[in-house]
């Protein structure tokens, strides 16, 4: 039995497939008849996967925050989020939470009106909204990246955070076999965005 093909298989109804009929493999049984029953493969969940996406570049996207302006790192950070604002619009375009959290972010880079309360309020709220999404799911990392931004205008190193969620977010929506290209694509991007962001102060 390979991929995901049927195949029938002697079993006493209520009885789950067991190991030696379908090693290293979670299975979907229907049954039949009585002492038969379909079941297909599916693949083990990876429990070595990681909540957040890692590549190489992280440390230098660190570094390169951490010598940057607080608003420049807010303007960055609202443009990670909003990169991968469509993996979770796609799936609820009924809730603004997120894309509410980029604006009010960009509002503070711009004006630099701060309110302890309003930054909170809304920062929680589009983690409110991931946390109502299952785990790996493109939209959750999404929306934390959003939240993440909002906090950007309390401290200024959840620009890290921000950028990180935003490149899981592309890991989790990319197909399996180029995920990993992909995520250091979206690394890639974010630090030649946040370099141009600097360029454009300083010229």
């Amino acid at each position: 039995m390979a991929g995901n093909k049927l195949s029938v298989v002697i079993a006493s109804i209520g009885e789950p497939c067991r190991p030696a009929r379908c090693p290293g493999e979670l299975v979907e049984a229907t049954f039949i008849d009585p002492g038969f029953h379909t079941c297909a493969r599916k693949p083990l969940p990876d429990m070595r996967r990681k909540t957040l996406a890692v590549t190489g570049l992280d440390g230098q996207i660190a570094d390169l925050v951490r010598k940057t302006d607080h608003r420049i790192l807010a303007v960055w950070a609202a443009d990670c989020a909003e990169h991968v604002l469509p993996c979770f619009e796609e799936k609820y375009p009924e809730d603004t939470r997120p894309r509410d959290a980029i604006g009010a972010c960009r509002n503070w880079a711009r004006t630099g009106v701060f309110r302890m309360a309003d930054v909170r309020r809304i920062a929680l709220a589009a983690h409110a909204a991931a946390r109502e999404v299952p785990e790996f799911d493109p939209a959750r990392s999404a929306a934390r990246a959003a939240g993440h931004a909002m906090a950007t205008a309390h401290v200024a190193t959840h620009a890290i955070a921000a950028a990180l969620y935003a490149a899981t977010a592309v890991r989790d929506a990319a197909d399996p076999s180029d995920a990993g290209s992909a995520t250091i694509r979206e690394r890639e991007w974010q630090l030649q965005h946040l370099h141009r962001l600097r360029e454009r102060v300083t010229s």
